[in-house]
């Protein structure tokens, strides 16, 4: 039975009930509506839902990597279930309901947060940087270009909504990294961090950008600009929040506050009672929660497959820490030397990370192809394979996928592959 005490000052927890508070703040204990469902009542999640999700999140990373699907549209899925892509496009767009930005990495925010990250486009305004040596490069390059920037801006005023090929003179160049990009889309990136340009992503994942004013309605501008503290401790709240427990470290990685900073607004908020230290089994580092908070084990059955920019797991030094789970991207290891795969997907069961998928959508042959899939030590392989295939399904049947084509790669490819040879005889 789970302890039904509430977290209280100096409270001491243990490693599963951490888990059980992460799990749950992130929105994975209860089962997805549509698995509770009567098959002829259940419908796709909309706009309600997923809106309800974002407020629960606090925010969703976007990655480009397309390979399966945008990790931006997993993450509705793993909570979710089957959900309409077109109804979070909408969210996503002028006169929706969230707004992109530098929240974790490049991320989608709810609009009620935008004043949170004013004192963040203030630095960038400002080429303030926590290098001093980035702080300095950026603003030579804002100074060499200025006139080109203010070109750019005017065009955008003129024209946009406009992506960066869209500019009449984008000004290309060549180089790696930063470098490769054309100053067209240095000029608007630049903008858009500092707050006075807004973006938003095209069907194939450009951003598209127009003038803050006319992207971002005026009852949201009109909103009072905290002071940069009191922002900074707003969004750790958040954190708090959307983690379930964590440690000073854990509540500055969520929005990527600087460590220093996160240390002075959690030691504010400790004191001023509206967080509290907590002890966690194993951990080293003090930990933090809202108070009142209470550890109860996941109610979902199900498995769930995890993106690997999943906010549950994007922190790897924290899943291994919560869950004993050691998880590196191997995107850009060369492949004669990686060890799961290129676009490798944990898979929850319980509150245990119990498994890999390396997973590729194969659109033009509708088929859910598993490159490799590996379970974890200690695990029933039987228990875990059966679990994935009902997971591979859900997910295969909500991207279109017709046909679940397993490869013979990883312990648990054996276990999956017969599982489905068995349903097809």
């Amino acid at each position: 039975m789970a302890r039904e005490a509430q977290v209280s000052r100096t409270a001491h927890i243990t490693a599963s009930e951490a888990r059980w508070l992460a799990i749950a703040a992130q929105g994975l204990a209860a089962p997805r509506p549509a698995a509770t469902a009567r098959p002829a009542t259940a419908r796709p999640a909309g706009a309600a839902q997923l809106r309800a999700l974002m407020g629960k999140l606090g925010t969703i990373q976007l990655d480009a990597v397309n390979v399966l699907a945008r990790t931006q549209l997993v993450v509705p899925f793993s909570r979710l279930g089957s959900y309409d892509v077109s109804a979070m496009q909408r969210l996503s767009a002028p006169g929706g309901h969230w707004f992109e930005y530098w929240g974790h990495a490049a991320s989608l925010l709810p609009l009620e947060l935008h004043p949170l990250f004013r004192w963040r486009m203030q630095r960038w305004r400002e080429d303030l940087a926590d290098s001093l040596e980035v702080g300095q490069r950026r603003h030579a390059w804002r100074v060499a270009n200025g006139e080109y920037l203010a070109a750019v801006l005017a065009e955008v005023e003129e024209r946009g909504p406009i992506s960066a090929a869209q500019l009449s003179d984008p000004r290309r160049r060549s180089g790696t990294w930063w470098d490769r990009r054309s100053d067209g889309r240095r000029a608007l990136e630049t903008l858009f961090a500092d707050g006075v340009l807004a973006a938003w992503r095209n069907p194939s994942f450009e951003r598209v950008y127009d003038l803050a004013e006319r992207a971002i309605p005026c009852e949201v501008l009109d909103l009072p600009t905290p002071a940069e503290d009191e922002a900074q401790r707003q969004l750790v709240l958040i954190a708090a929040r959307c983690l379930g427990v964590g440690t000073s470290a854990d509540l500055g990685d969520y929005f990527w506050l600087r460590r220093p900073t996160v240390k002075e607004r959690v030691a504010e908020l400790v004191e001023d009672g509206q967080l509290v230290e907590v002890e966690v089994e194993g951990w080293r580092a003090p930990a933090y929660a809202l108070p009142g908070v209470k550890p109860r084990p996941p109610r979902r059955r199900h498995a769930t497959l995890l993106t690997p920019f999943d906010s549950l797991i994007w922190s790897r030094e924290r899943t291994e820490r919560l869950f004993g789970f050691r998880y590196r991207v191997e995107i850009y290891v060369p492949a004669p030397k990686r060890t799961h795969g290129y676009y490798v997907l944990p898979l929850l069961l319980g509150d245990r990370l119990v498994a890999r998928l390396d997973l590729k959508s194969d659109r033009a042959g509708r088929a859910l192809r598993v490159v490799g899939a590996f379970d974890e030590p200690g695990t029933d392989r039987a228990e875990v394979a059966v679990a994935a295939l009902a997971e591979l399904d859900a997910l295969g049947e909500w991207l279109g996928l017709d046909e679940l084509a397993v490869s013979e790669r990883g312990d648990l490819a054996v276990s999956l592959a017969a599982l489905g040879a068995a349903r097809m005889a």
